[in-house]
């Protein structure tokens, strides 16, 4: 089994540790926005530790979406590139723990549309995009057939 590397930035790493050690009894709200977030655990690409992050809860139907958006800072944010490599994910929304498979989206209506319902979630998803230059990745976690 592999080892937790917890976050780095303390903010994150701060907001996982409310969520993840309350049962996700608190902390389901990202920072002071009061915008709910769920936590995605992943694998680390490089490291192959387990990696947990807290991202806007965007849910369509069954599935996650998750954007790569940081902020709109000209890099993407490392979890992209672990989704890459491991798409296997386990996703806490609240008390719900749901092991899934990410994908990222590559057809442009596919994304089209799971950009707006993201930016309904989340606003200032627009602005992020408007601000890089990067097209921000866009993934959707689904869930594992039984």
């Amino acid at each position: 089994m592999s080892d937790y590397i917890p976050p780095t930035l303390n903010w994150v790493r701060k907001q996982v540790e409310l969520y993840e050690g309350s049962g996700g009894t608190q902390g389901s709200t990202l920072l002071d926005t009061g915008m709910p977030c769920i936590i995605v655990t992943h694998t680390g690409n490089k490291t192959g530790g387990i990696r947990k992050i807290p991202l806007m809860r965007v849910k369509v139907n069954d599935s996650y979406v998750l954007i790569g958006s940081m902020g709109g800072q000209p890099k993407n944010p490392s979890w992209v590139y672990n989704l890459r490599a491991n798409p296997m994910v386990e996703i806490r929304d609240k008390t719900d723990l749901i092991n899934m498979c990410v994908r990222e989206v590559n057809d442009e209506k596919e994304r089209e549309s799971l950009w707006e319902d993201s930016a309904k979630a989340y606003p200032p998803y627009n602005d992020y995009q408007a601000k890089t230059t990067r097209k921000i990745p866009v993934f959707v976690a689904e869930p594992l057939s039984s």
